[in-house]
């Protein structure tokens, strides 16, 4: 989703080249009596036998390892200048809580120890599980512009993530969109001077890309930092540092947006823009642990300290009560016609197998794309897209890509294999929690084209997303919200609302139940933030 810039904001950017001066920029952790020490920020993940830890410091370390039930973990440096560190620590046993210290190679202490707990066995009779999820965490910790926010404040968010931890969840799932910092989209596909000024003023404040050269050991490498640390690492800091986060990338992961015209196409992202998101990857949030043979024949798969690790397919498997999939719908696009999709081939097909398998007592399919609604734009599931007015949706026929500019037929033909698969379960629920919407919303697809899904519709659930501010609303955007597509048939549970919050998932035997928080219209202070629910329901 791009941001409109007026020549009023230029402005307004123009002169708040001091960010310290700027509303919301403090990026100070809020102290809940542990000592960080150094660290800037820690994200780890857990399967049932091992740990992926990512760190980073304030300043160079000579090296660093972590202590873990007494024995030694030496750190893989991830950066060139020995900021941000990897963990990969094999062999535990499930279920266990172990105690975690990180040492320098002088065995000194560089924070308080902590606690983090691997999950239950593969085959583990599990009761309940807490899963929370959301979107759209990143962008930058820009100023107020004319009294709107392009993004949330830096400390907005870390608030509104402090009231998700206070419900304790087991895992947590942040789907996409981690990074805005759209170089291509923001600056060579907009019109108009102006808008092309504003946004390469505002990259100048954290330098530019040069595609000509690698990302690692250049100045690419120091403007990814750059941006990354405000918009990422600041906003997680050290608050998850015992709760598993599963990253799921999309679109402006790789430093673009997905659009497509005449003049420039973004997606798939070429090999420097690859680089930089599995760049960003290594440094700050943790590869999927892949946790089964049929993962490692997976695009991105690779060893990593006697583990398989994946880049950008996984899953969140907890014992017998739930297994989810995650998939980015960004990175691997093809635009091949009717054989196109927004993932690859011999995902789709593990995708599917794993959903007609019914191994566990519920399934979750995680995207990064959502499935159910449509804002026309380039990149979805969907052809519909807006008229030349920009204010209402043009609903074409679902097999068409000849109204929608380089959209492929394959996309729509891939979404309904993926739905047919998920509906036709028989012993569980058809369940899609997704990313990418600036929105919280729910509902479900009772009919999709020519399938009935009504026997088991897909209960489809837009996440909500943390970060965006005024500007970013698909109505001040685009000039709509979201609608359902032509041919695809939807019962709100929650009709989309343009609000910051996310999604919790109480998971029993028996059901799931699910919560969606809203955070309150305008800017709260930080500290005075709030979260209401506004809907829950039962699946």
């Amino acid at each position: 989703m791009t941001l409109p810039i007026s020549r009023r904001n230029l402005l307004k950017l123009s002169a708040a080249a001091s960010a310290t001066s700027l509303l919301g920029c403090s990026t100070q952790a809020k102290s809940d009596g542990w000592d960080k020490g150094q660290l800037q920020h820690i994200l780890p993940l857990a399967s049932h036998n091992s740990f992926n830890i990512k760190v980073s410091f304030t300043e160079p370390q000579s090296g660093v390892k972590i202590t873990l039930n007494g024995n030694h973990h030496t750190g893989v440096q991830e950066d060139s200048a020995g900021r941000f560190f990897s963990f990969v620590i094999t062999g535990l046993d499930p279920a266990t809580q172990y105690t975690l210290k990180l040492l320098n190679l002088n065995d000194e202490s560089l924070c308080d120890s902590w606690p983090l707990k691997s999950l239950p066995a593969l085959n583990a009779d599990v009761e309940k599980l807490t899963l929370a999820c959301f979107t759209c965490a990143g962008g930058p910790d820009w100023p107020v512009i004319w009294d709107k926010h392009g993004f949330k404040p830096v400390t907005y968010r870390k608030a509104l993530f402090d009231i998700l931890l206070k419900d304790e969840p087991d895992v947590v799932i942040a789907n996409g969109d981690h990074i805005y910092w759209d170089f291509h989209s923001w600056v060579e596909n907009r019109e108009g001077w102006f808008a092309k000024t504003a946004m390469q003023k505002v990259m100048d404040m954290k330098g530019g890309f040069d595609e000509t050269l690698p990302v690692m050991g250049t100045l690419n490498e120091e403007t990814l930092i750059n941006i990354a640390d405000e918009q990422l690492a600041s906003i997680y800091g050290v608050a998850f540092r015992s709760t598993p986060v599963l990253f799921i990338t999309d679109d402006h992961d790789y430093f673009d947006n997905d659009d497509s015209t005449p003049e420039k196409t973004t997606f798939p992202p070429n090999n420097f823009h690859q680089d930089l998101r599995d760049t960003l990857q290594r440094f700050y949030f943790p590869e999927f642990i892949v946790q089964s043979d049929e993962e490692k024949s997976l695009p991105g798969v690779f060893e990593k300290q006697g583990a398989m690790l994946s880049k950008q397919y996984g899953r969140l498997r907890f014992g017998k009560l739930l297994d989810t999939l995650l998939y980015d719908c960004g990175g691997a696009i093809t635009l091949d016609g009717k054989n196109a999709g927004l993932v690859p081939k011999s995902v789709e097909d593990w995708l599917i197998t794993q959903t007609q398998n019914e191994t566990t007592r519920h399934l979750i399919h995680a995207p990064s794309h959502p499935m159910g609604w449509t804002a026309g734009k380039w990149r979805e599931w969907y052809p519909d897209l807006l008229e030349s007015s920009g204010t209402l949706l043009a609903q074409v026929d679902s097999d068409n890509s000849d109204e929608k500019y380089n959209w492929q037929s394959g996309w729509w033909h891939q979404h309904q294999r993926l739905c047919q698969s998920m509906s036709a379960q028989k012993k569980r629920k058809a369940i899609c929690v997704s990313g990418d919407l600036h929105l919280l919303g729910s509902g479900t697809i009772e009919q999709s084209g020519d399938l009935d899904l009504s026997s088991n519709p897909v209960v489809s659930i837009l996440s909500g997303p943390v970060g965006v501010g005024d500007l970013g609303w698909l109505s001040r955007a685009r000039g709509v919200t979201a609608e359902h597509p032509k041919g695809v048939n939807v019962d709100n549970l929650l009709k989309p609302v343009e609000r910051n919050g996310y999604t919790l998932l109480q998971v029993s035997q028996d059901n799931i139940q699910v919560q969606q928080f809203q955070c309150p219209t305008g800017l709260p202070e930080a500290e005075m933030l709030t979260v209401e629910e506004i809907v829950k329901f039962t699946i």
